[in-house]
């Protein structure tokens, strides 16, 4: 997109009061403006060709043609950053991950219970700036059950070591690549990805039932052991915290940090202080700057750091943070972010 020009963005909801929101929540900011908006993907279809807007705002729910099936068109023949906004109802939650793998570049939920109008305004600006600036992947392959992979080691991996990675824009698909590369007898893993609250549920139980590891949204308290994958909810900082030899997790609200919660810097920071040079941290795809302090504090302790390459990132934002600030050990591109990880694992068993 051209430097200086506003986002032009529409807004594709059957709700008018939801419509009305959405404009009212962009309105204030100097660089992007509302160009339309569609109650349909009928009439959606239509401004698409003649407004040319640099992102789409997208309902699930609507009648017609349901948001899900109209993604799946925008893909295939005008490929744009869509932003899914979707309700917090189990069907909702897994039908916005759908979009994701179907090409969606950000999920966002709908005001309402936990997530307020406040926050609406705060987070919509952030991610339209962020599917403004992201690399339009291919769709994804449906999610299939895991084929037989090499054990990390002949013994099993150790309680001691522990693995942190953070991700925000593009992360659930790039979490999925790499999750579904690792052994089962990985050391535990933590995770943050930027996600709103209810979605964070439904994404661990996803990669739950279809990969080696256990993968689980994190509660406080939670034992962090081998082949275990812990997902930090929506709305809560997850920490690392080591009592008497054994990892477990504290979940807790607190103020944004890097303008997000849960924070990878928050995590980061927590590991360092807990593991030290029994750390791994990886950074993936994802716009700002969270995490590049804390893997930095991660490498000063001792951890082994890794970055997703500019390549193969949705938005290149964190990792680049990261590596300007010189808290990366290596990088690498997607397709073997599991295979480094793998590695590193097996030198700590040595």
């Amino acid at each position: 997109m051209e430097a200086g020009r506003k986002i032009r963005v529409l807004i594709v909801d059957d709700s008018a009061i939801v419509r009305k929101m959405l404009t009212e929540a962009l309105a204030s900011e100097p660089d992007m403006e509302v160009v339309g908006t569609a109650p349909d993907p009928f009439v959606a279809r239509d401004k698409i060709v003649s407004l040319r807007p640099d992102v789409i705002t997208l309902d699930i729910e609507m009648p017609r043609m349901d948001g899900l099936t109209f993604l799946k068109k925008i893909m295939k023949f005008h490929p744009l950053p869509v932003i899914i906004i979707s309700s917090l109802g189990q069907a909702s939650s897994q039908a916005a991950l759908e979009s994701l793998q179907c090409g969606a570049v950000e999920v966002l939920a709908k005001p309402g219970g936990p997530y307020s109008v406040g926050e609406l305004k705060h987070d919509l600006p952030h991610k339209v700036r962020a599917a403004a600036q992201s690399r339009i992947a291919k769709p994804k392959a449906p999610l299939a059950a895991p084929a037989p992979l090499a054990p990390l080691a002949p013994a099993a991996a150790s309680d001691s070591t522990v693995i942190a990675i953070g991700a925000s824009t593009g992360g659930t698909e790039a979490l999925r690549e790499v999750l579904s590369g690792l052994p089962a007898n990985m050391p535990g893993i933590l995770v943050v990805q930027h996600i709103p609250p209810g979605f964070s549920l439904a994404f661990a139980n996803r990669l739950d039932n279809l990969y080696r590891l256990h993968v689980k949204e994190a509660a406080d308290g939670d034992r962090l052991t081998a082949g275990l994958v812990l997902i930090a909810p929506g709305n809560f900082h997850m920490t690392l915290r080591k009592t008497r030899g054994q990892y477990n997790v504290g979940v807790q609200d607190g103020p944004r940090v890097c303008y997000q919660r849960p924070s990878v810097d928050v995590l980061f920071d927590s590991v360092a202080q807990a593991a030290g040079g029994d750390a791994i941290g990886a950074i993936l795809t994802g716009m700002g700057s969270d995490g590049a302090q804390g893997l930095l504090k991660m490498k000063r302790a001792g951890a082994r750091t890794l970055a997703q390459d500019e390549a193969s990132c949705v938005v290149f934002g964190m990792p680049r943070e990261a590596i300007r600030v010189g808290a990366v050990d290596r990088i690498a591109p997607l397709d073997r972010v599991a295979e480094e990880l793998a590695a590193l694992s097996a030198m700590s068993l040595r």
